[in-house]
């Protein structure tokens, strides 16, 4: 065959593979490649995360006062909530819930929505415009206005926390990382949760943290005293109507109603202003209660301040278990970056702040393996600091996607060496498919250098890795089967055995190759889906390079590609 009529792509192979200088060239810059792009992860080039935010019509606005807070003052915060969201265009309508949570939503399961029972607590429902019709994305229109939320409105009542929930893209969980604080001792536990708050609260890229658990505050206990009723004449029921009417208000009669099944009760009750206290000390409380008076049986009138005993006391927290085992929660969202680097982050201040007072042991290379168990120098007494959340889903799904990936390759291999009878040829054609991952990687580096929002490298990204596998090793194994059927059966020299397999098979790669990447161009533009586009257009696009050109040169070194009359396994 004249060298001018061979194929310009046949010549340039058989040239490559012609020279040792351009067959090592290759195999380096392939190397450096897959190392250089390996390296984005920990230099921050390529941020993993399991789904990234998604666009809904809908989200949900989380308001937690200071424990003990009165309605009045929740709803203080929801109005400077709500004054602020009325100035957004694509919000069409929100609904307040003041002290309990909304109709239960997908996030709301798994948030404790249906828990929330107490005066401190309100939340905000907010439906958007269609997601179709509106440019902002929701999860860039929180991340906007979270700081203009938690600025303006926190300062109304001091303590207040304001979180701003979307409904999840994958499965719910508390928040994106969760730090279960576990210990018998409830005190120390409370110390420690604040502690690791305040480490992640300064820790960048994390919002909305918050501690679920109650506040400790003072409290005073009314109790009728049972004697001093008796000698006034006054009896213990008198006592306590009073109190609840004072305080509370009470049901004092029913109405009937041809239009109702039941009755309807009358409740009565002082008014807002009558049932203020002029400040929170026991003067004040005293002042109140000497305010209202009771008739005895002589008709006589006695002080309901005189009847009641008064004792300051501290308030009794709700106390969380999980597993039998006593814990508090610390939560905190992520601001639109991956869950593992404030967590890393977080965990290493952490190792270094607790170590003056707890022995820390780490835990090992388990499923919770950021785990650390501290164990307090002077008492004894043992803590465990437990990662939790969204954090936790995506390292699972990472593992379990990783566990399915190297099965895969595992399978893949022993299937080739049954049917090549050769452990180099299908090494081959694993290497050759592992190495689209530089095509994955670097396609995730540049749609983040593209686009407005960060892209994640996620769990849809993997899969479409996955997928890539079989197509990697389809092209490798038809060039391989190309050329030693022209090595065995046409007598052809290695070389250019290899390079005519290449040459042929060019056209069919390129062809398949274009119709992956077509198909997958319409899930790129998705938020959800669109790792897994990217991963199969510039993983394609890498395996075509990597089947062509770096393939060949592993066959020309490839002894089982040699001339053989008896072949044995």
């Amino acid at each position: 065959m004249g060298n001018n009529k061979t194929p310009k792509f046949e010549r340039f192979v058989h040239n490559i593979l012609d020279s040792k200088f351009k067959k090592f060239l290759v195999v380096v810059l392939t190397a450096v490649a897959f190392f250089a792009t390996l390296l984005m992860f920990p230099s921050k080039g390529v941020l993993a995360r399991m789904l990234p935010g998604k666009s809904a019509n809908t989200y949900s606005i989380y308001i937690d006062t200071p424990t003990a807070s009165s309605i009045e003052q929740t709803k203080k915060v929801a109005t400077c909530v709500l004054d602020i969201l009325k100035r957004e265009r694509e919000i069409l309508h929100m609904e307040p819930f003041y002290g309990q949570g909304i109709p239960l939503d997908y996030a709301g399961l798994v948030k404790g929505a249906s828990m929330k029972r107490t005066e401190n607590v309100a939340e905000i429902s907010v439906n958007l415009t269609d997601k179709h019709n509106r440019e902002e994305p929701s999860f860039l229109m929180t991340q906007r206005l979270r700081p203009v939320l938690k600025n303006s409105c926190e300062s109304v009542v001091s303590g207040t926390t304001i979180k701003l929930i979307e409904q999840p893209s994958g499965p719910p969980t508390m928040a994106s990382i969760v730090v279960e604080v576990h210990g018998d001792n409830i005190e120390q536990s409370r110390q420690l949760s604040i502690e690791v708050s305040k480490i992640l609260a300064n820790t960048e890229g994390l919002v909305d943290i918050d501690i679920m658990a109650d506040d400790i505050y003072d409290r005073y206990n009314l109790t009728p005293n049972k004697e001093k009723i008796s000698r006034s004449g006054l009896d213990i029921k008198q006592v306590n109507n009073i109190l609840y009417l004072a305080f509370e208000g009470k049901v004092i009669a029913s109405k009937n109603s041809a239009n109702r099944l039941t009755q309807i009760p009358i409740f009565l009750v002082l008014s807002k202003e009558t049932k203020e206290l002029s400040s929170s000390d026991e003067d004040a409380l005293r002042s109140k209660l000497s305010s209202l008076n009771l008739m005895n049986k002589k008709g006589m009138m006695v002080p309901l301040s005189e009847m009641v005993d008064i004792s300051k006391v501290k308030s009794v927290p709700m106390i969380m278990h999980k597993n039998l085992s006593r814990m508090i929660n610390v939560i905190a969202e992520t601001d639109m970056v991956s869950q593992l680097y404030p967590l890393l982050d977080a965990r290493d201040v952490m190792l270094e702040h607790f170590a003056k007072q707890y022995d820390i042991e780490k835990a090992g290379f388990t499923t919770y393996m950021f785990d650390l168990y501290l164990t307090d120098k002077h008492s004894g007494e043992k803590f465990l600091l437990r990662w939790d959340g969204e954090m936790k889903v995506s390292l699972d799904t990472f593992r379990d996607l990783g566990g399915a990936f190297i099965s895969a390759l595992v399978l893949i291999f022993f299937l080739l060496v049954i049917y090549y009878k050769s452990f180099a040829l299908s090494g081959i054609i694993l290497i050759g498919s592992f190495l689209s991952l530089i095509g994955v990687i670097l396609g995730h580096w540049v749609a983040d250098m593209v686009t407005t929002e960060t892209f994640f490298l996620t769990a849809t990204s993997l899969i479409g890795f996955i997928a890539l596998m079989g197509i990697s090793s389809r092209n490798s194994l038809l060039l391989i089967d190309f050329a030693m059927d022209l090595i065995n059966k046409k007598d052809i020299e290695k070389k250019r055995a290899i390079a005519i397999a290449a040459n042929t098979r060019a056209k069919p790669i390129m062809l398949t190759a274009v119709a992956i990447i077509l198909g997958s161009a319409l899930l790129a533009g998705d938020p959800i889906f669109g790792g897994l586009g990217v991963a199969l257009i510039s993983g394609t696009v890498a395996a075509v390079f990597v089947s062509l050109l770096f393939v060949p040169v592993l066959m020309d070194n490839a002894k089982a590609m040699d001339k053989k009359e008896d072949e044995e396994f």
